[in-house]
C-alpha cells in the first residue's frame, strides 16, 4: 500500500511536472553547451563530458519510468508511456552520436518527447 505522501506526488502530478522541468533544463543544457562552445571552446569541453550526459539520462530513465509507469497504472492510458518511451530511447541513441548538431537535434528531439509524455501523463490523470 502505497503512503498518503506517495500517492499525493502521484494523484497531483507532481512527478510528471518534476519530469518536464528536468526536460526543461535538458534543453537548456544542450542550447547553452552549444552556444558555449561556439564562444568558449575551453568550456565546453567540461559541458559535453560524457558523464553529464550519461548521469543525465539515468535520471530521465529513473524518473521517467517510475512517473510514466505509475501514471499508466492509475489510468491506464498508453500513449503517454510510448511517447516518453520513444523519447527515451532517442535520447539514448544521442549517446552513441559523435559531438555536435546531430546529437544535440536527437538529444532535443527526446528531450521534447519526454515532455510530452510526461504532460499527457499528468493531463490523463486529471
Amino acid at each position: 500500500m502505497r503512503s498518503t505522501a506517495a500517492r499525493s506526488w502521484l494523484h497531483e502530478g507532481r512527478l510528471d511536472r518534476f519530469g518536464i522541468l528536468l526536460s526543461g533544463l535538458c534543453a537548456v543544457h544542450c542550447v547553452t553547451t552549444i552556444a558555449v562552445m561556439a564562444l568558449l571552446a575551453s568550456v565546453g569541453g567540461t559541458l559535453l563530458h560524457p558523464a553529464i550526459h550519461e548521469i543525465g539520462l539515468l535520471l530521465a530513465v529513473l524518473l521517467g519510468t517510475f512517473a510514466l509507469g505509475a501514471g499508466y497504472m492509475r489510468h491506464g492510458r498508453k500513449l503517454p508511456t510510448l511517447i516518453g518511451g520513444a523519447g527515451l530511447g532517442i535520447m539514448a541513441l544521442a549517446l552513441t552520436l559523435p559531438h555536435g548538431v546531430p546529437e544535440a537535434i536527437a538529444t532535443l528531439t527526446g528531450v521534447g518527447l519526454l515532455a510530452l509524455g510526461h504532460h499527457l501523463n499528468r493531463r490523463s490523470g486529471c
